[in-house]
């Protein structure tokens, strides 16, 4: 339930503002028209925000921001231009269409260049339950910071400093037309709560922490809880161990679990694909997981992260599956992507929507226990991924696990193998979903890497 006081909504003027943008985006659109464009775009949006943060129980930063941007795109054949502004005086976004029009005239024919097809318009704009905006004021920020990091740092002797907490709100109004006559319009809401702390003395120091993250305040966690939690990750840490050289199974915590669906999509994605820089080219049709494994897209799921009728061209969205039995279905397209491979879009264009990870096994301990002896990681640094070979290396932090049992933390390791092996080597993903993201999904078995430690 969306719990908004009457002051509140009586003060909310999304609705009229996004109308402003509608009608500044049809205007840019006849003018592109008038000045002989035969295709054109544009993209109106508007943000509002509040984000403080402080940091041993004094304010550090309070800060408010009104941002907005509109770009225009006209096409001339196959010719392209863009222009964008923030000004919406009538003379600048006259001269915003004219420098998208100039700019079109001189590049060269691009053959996938243009519109997405007018057939594939999104037609039906339901409620997706994602605009919850909350009246925070500064001072109540700062106090729900001050409260979680006071909680933080009573939680444990340990605790010895902190790296601050925050609290933010913000709200978002997009409007996108295109001269098919589409005009698609959407607003959402985003708030969160963070903490991140630092544990023991000189040498021997951890730092850690947590954050709740949500579309409405009601399904932020407390913040005092968020403290607590930050606390305990952050001790749990201390005194660490490295590891002798092995091969052994690696257990990633759901919130670097998805960081492995995220080169999953690189290697799927358009841009990768026609560029020929992924690992997975030609891979529609090939088994790339276990039999088991299933990976679903559902755009128009109420209260999602990135929930959307329509994506970056206007094409409708639609529940589909990414992944089924362990086969790769699609690949992740827009319009220009799709038409550079001789595809057409998926209705992915500006990325995925609210991607599931079908779970198989219970919650991290269970999993723990189904691993026996390995590695469970919670922190991953570096960018060692190769998405041309699929090569993979990465440094790492977590916790050694023993006898299906967490022993001890475990830092100064890498570890390696490469993304398809990985793939197929998944044992099992947990049901213990990581909710902060519009990819969800629990913690993921690797049966078999190379764990490379100092001993």
């Amino acid at each position: 339930m969306n719990v908004i006081s009457p002051e509140a909504a009586a003060a909310d003027d999304s609705l009229q503002r996004l109308e402003q943008l509608a009608d500044i985006s049809q205007q840019l659109l006849e003018r592109a028209r008038a000045l002989g464009a035969s295709q054109a775009e544009v993209s109106c949006s508007e943000e509002r925000g509040l984000d403080v943060n402080v940091r041993l129980g004094e304010v550090e930063t309070v800060e408010s921001t009104r941002d907005r941007g509109i770009a225009v795109t006209v096409y001339f054949g196959q010719r392209k231009g863009s222009a964008s502004t923030a000004d919406l005086q009538p003379a600048s976004l006259e001269a915003t269409v004219a420098q998208a029009c100039a700019i079109a005239r001189h590049t060269e024919d691009d053959e996938a260049a243009g519109l997405a097809d007018p057939a594939l318009m999104a037609r039906e704009f339901p409620d997706l339950d994602s605009w919850h905006p909350w009246a925070l004021q500064a001072d109540q920020a700062v106090d729900l910071a001050l409260a979680c990091e006071t909680a933080g740092r009573g939680a444990d002797p340990r605790i010895s400093n902190s790296d601050g907490a925050s609290a933010a709100t913000a709200t978002s109004l997009s409007v996108y037309a295109n001269s098919h006559g589409f005009i698609g319009r959407d607003r959402s809401s985003h708030h969160s709560v963070g903490c991140a702390l630092i544990a023991g003395q000189g040498d021997g120091m951890q730092r850690d922490g947590w954050y709740s993250s949500a579309l409405a305040r009601e399904d932020l966690e407390d913040a005092a809880a968020i403290g607590r939690r930050a606390a305990e990750r952050t001790v749990a840490r201390l005194q660490p161990r490295s590891m002798a050289t092995a091969q052994m199974p690696v257990l990633y915590s759901p919130e670097v679990a998805r960081s492995l669906i995220g080169h999953l999509l690189g290697a799927v994605s358009g841009g990768a694909l026609y560029r020929r820089a992924s690992f997975l080219l030609d891979s529609v049709g090939t088994q790339l997981f276990p039999d088991w494994f299933a990976v679903d897209e559902r755009p128009l799921l109420r209260r999602g992260l990135r929930s959307t009728a329509f994506d970056g061209d206007g094409v409708a969205t639609r529940d589909s599956s990414l992944i089924e039995d362990g086969v790769l279905q699609r690949y992740v397209l827009g319009s220009y992507s799709a038409r550079k491979l001789g595809l057409v879009t998926t209705g992915n264009a500006g990325g995925v929507h609210n991607l599931l990870v079908r779970a198989n096994a219970g919650d991290l301990a269970s999993m723990a226990r189904q691993m026996g002896n390995g590695l469970l990681v919670t922190e991953l640094m570096g960018q060692g991924v190769n998405g041309v070979t699929g090569d993979y290396s990465r440094g790492a932090g977590g916790f050694r696990v023993e006898n299906g049992e967490i022993q001890y933390p475990v830092d100064g390791i890498t570890i390696a193998g490469n993304l398809k092996d990985m793939f197929a080597a998944i044992e099992a993903v947990g049901s213990d979903v990581d909710r902060r993201s519009h990819v969800q999904v629990g913690s993921i078995l690797v049966g078999r890497m190379t764990v490379a430690g100092n001993d």
